[in-house]
């Protein structure tokens, strides 16, 4: 019989979630790339146990946040949905989700930030939604912990250094010239964007 870390062993090789550091009040960080969850192909049973098992074994009993890198994420690609979200997070132990005290959301796209505003109070539990902090650049989560306490991948910095150069695509008036020429993966899915 195989045992947990064998039965991961596939999600664990897309290092899409993972345990780094702490945040600068000393909680754990669980790290999420959401470039990196092939949302469509994976179990969503699987992945609900996958961060059970994650949770439980790395985190033990203390205090924990969620960096969450939303940064390129794609609604066809890796975009596990609002509804999705929530049904991860309430199966989460009750004492679980009492730990989990902050989710440092990385680069909201529009559509992510205009639906989990609005739509996001009826969707998600109320223990989810005021945990919820957008960060929309990464000098803004350094407020939060300090540099080297996250692994931050090489398309997050681009995409940031991008966003210094051009400060329109911060408010959505200009479009990421990324996706516009399919560098990012086909045309623009700027207004696409996952919305949790």
């Amino acid at each position: 019989m195989e045992t947990a870390e064998e039965d991961f062993e596939d999600l664990e090789k897309l290092q899409f979630l993972c345990t780094q550091g702490v945040d600068k009040t000393g909680r754990r960080i669980l790290r999420i790339v959401g470039k990196h969850l092939p949302a469509p192909v994976v179990d969503t049973m699987r992945l609900k146990e996958f961060i059970q098992h994650k949770v439980s074994k790395e985190l033990g009993s203390d205090q924990f946040c969620i960096v969450y890198f939303h940064t390129k994420v794609a609604n066809k690609d890796n975009n596990p949905g609002i509804l999705n979200l929530r049904w991860l997070y309430e199966s989460l132990s009750k004492n679980a989700k009492e730990r989990l005290q902050v989710v440092y959301f990385v680069h909201p796209g529009l559509l992510s930030r205009t639906i989990m505003g609005t739509l996001g109070r009826f969707f998600l539990s109320e223990g989810l939604y005021h945990k919820l902090v957008y960060v929309s650049r990464l000098e803004f989560l350094w407020d939060y912990l300090k540099q080297g306490q996250v692994e931050v991948p090489d398309f997050v910095l681009d995409h940031d250094k991008e966003l210094e150069h051009r400060p329109l695509m911060d408010y959505w008036i200009e479009s990421d010239p990324l996706d516009a020429y399919g560098v990012a993966g086909g045309p623009s899915r700027r207004g696409a964007s996952w919305a949790p």
